[in-house]
């Protein structure tokens, strides 16, 4: 999800609950993903390290013959909260109740509710006994340390018959749904009946969310733990579309990010560039558990923080779509680096080709019915290398100013930046055909149509694109 919610603007809907937190904690308006894509952000969040730093940057990665180890140096939080007394969980936050908000089925459980545990995603071997559950109910006398994982914007997704009931589920439990002839898309979606429909369902996603978040402030003030209780809300990446999910621009990796508890500011708005991996310092040092030399990620609350001047992000393979984008943004410009520019921006991808919304753009651009400014962003066959963006002025992304001459000194500082960054943070890059092929075993088990993109991806490498 984006940040989707009334309180970071959003008029068509209400979301009280987050408005909640917003309330009674700290917003942050300019909040980033370090990777627009779930297994890589959810690395680097667990870790607060740049995925690109200890090689968990491919998506869905070290899942066949070859794995990947963390760096000696880097230990997941979770681990970190138990060495210090922590009961660790991660799950729906509402025993009785999945990420979606709905009646676990009779599955047998195993063990510590195994059957019930959040999602985690990560691209390196770990542990699963750094989770002593799915809910902290079996705490005992330990303070907790919980992640609670919901369904977010894929509560919108599946076949059209899915997406019928999840409409009918929002007007039952929320007594209305979206209108779609209502909606405000970005300028580059055409107002096609099935997008706006998509998008009207996405914001009811966000509204049922907020339903799921409601009713855990309301366990918490039950059991007497709210006050006492740190609470971050934020999302993995922004909201799964053509140019959100998986891609660097504001709606892939823009996410909302609001702090509430003990010693924080009520009310309070900042308007500071912070990224998503700052989640596990922020953490470790609200509990008094010293955060590692090594970790990327800040405690964005300590008295003696200072702003980030700059923050990077980076998008690489996503299932069978090889890819390899770097970002650097600043207060006022987005700087995007394409590696691959000889590639279109729509590559191939089974996930994305199989979803709805990317069909319908696919079917319009073929028939020649999409606008021009979608055509140019979403369709043309290659991309400049270089993109830069002024998104305080242009928060859409429309206009990539890295040809003009106004604005080269904007250009040079941003490049620089990047390519410090990929120096320090000793970013791992490509990744071998090896490990490739290793992770493509997994994948043509699951689709068909991945076998053909695979062979693509390996023709265009042998082309220089």
């Amino acid at each position: 999800m984006s940040p989707s919610f009334s309180c970071y603007g959003e008029t068509l809907i209400q979301t009280p609950a987050v408005d909640r937190l917003a309330a009674e904690g700290t917003k942050f308006t300019r909040a980033y993903a370090p990777a627009p894509v779930c297994s890589t952000c959810r690395s680097a969040l667990i870790t607060g390290m740049y995925q690109t730093t200890i090689g968990a940057h491919h998506h869905r990665s070290g899942r066949g013959e070859m794995k990947i180890n963390l760096p000696p140096d880097v230990t997941p939080a979770p681990v970190q909260f138990q060495k210090a007394g922590y009961f660790t969980c991660i799950g729906s936050g509402l025993p009785g109740l999945d990420n979606r908000g709905m009646p676990f089925g009779n599955e047998k459980k195993k063990g510590a509710g195994s059957s019930r545990l959040g999602k985690t995603d990560y691209n390196f071997e770990w542990d699963a006994k750094m989770y002593d559950s799915h809910d902290w109910a079996e705490r005992g006398e330990k303070p907790f340390f919980m992640q609670v994982q919901l369904h977010g914007g894929k509560l919108r997704e599946g076949s059209p018959e899915a997406r019928a009931a999840f409409k009918q589920r929002v007007i039952a439990e929320l007594g209305s749904a979206t209108d779609p002839q209502k909606v405000t898309l970005p300028p580059y979606y055409p107002r096609d009946p099935l997008i706006l429909e998509d998008w009207a369902l996405y914001l009811d996603s966000a509204r049922m969310t907020d339903l799921h978040v409601g009713r855990v402030i309301a366990r918490l003030e039950k059991e007497g733990l709210l006050a006492d209780t740190f609470i971050i809300f934020m999302t993995d990446h922004g909201i799964s579309h053509a140019r959100g999910k998986q891609f660097l621009y504001d709606e892939g990796s823009h996410i909302p990010f609001i702090v509430r508890g003990p010693g924080v500011a009520k009310g309070a708005v900042r308007d500071d560039l912070v990224m998503q991996i700052d989640m596990a310092a922020m953490s470790l040092a609200a509990s008094g558990i010293p955060i590692p030399t090594t970790m990327q990620g800040r405690d964005i609350l300590a008295k003696d923080y200072h702003p980030r001047e700059a923050i990077f992000a980076a998008r690489d393979r996503c299932d069978e779509t090889v890819e390899h984008l770097r970002s650097a943004r600043t207060d006022r410009f987005l700087y995007i680096r394409n590696f691959l520019p000889q590639r279109p921006h729509l590559q191939p991808n089974a996930y994305k080709d199989g979803k709805a919304i990317v069909q319908t753009l696919r079917s319009l651009h073929a028939e020649g019915r999409l606008p021009s400014v979608s055509e140019d962003l979403l369709f043309s066959p290659k991309r400049q290398a270089e993109e830069l963006y002024d998104y305080q002025a242009d928060p859409f992304q429309l206009t990539n100013l890295a040809a003009n001459p106004d604005f080269k000194t904007a250009l040079e500082t941003q490049r620089a930046q990047l390519d410090r960054w990929i120096k320090e943070s000793g970013d791992k890059g490509p990744e071998s055909e090896a490990m490739y092929d290793s992770d493509m075993v997994e994948y043509t088990k699951k689709n068909p149509e991945v076998e053909k993109n695979i062979a693509l991806m390996k023709q265009w490498g042998r082309e220089g694109k």
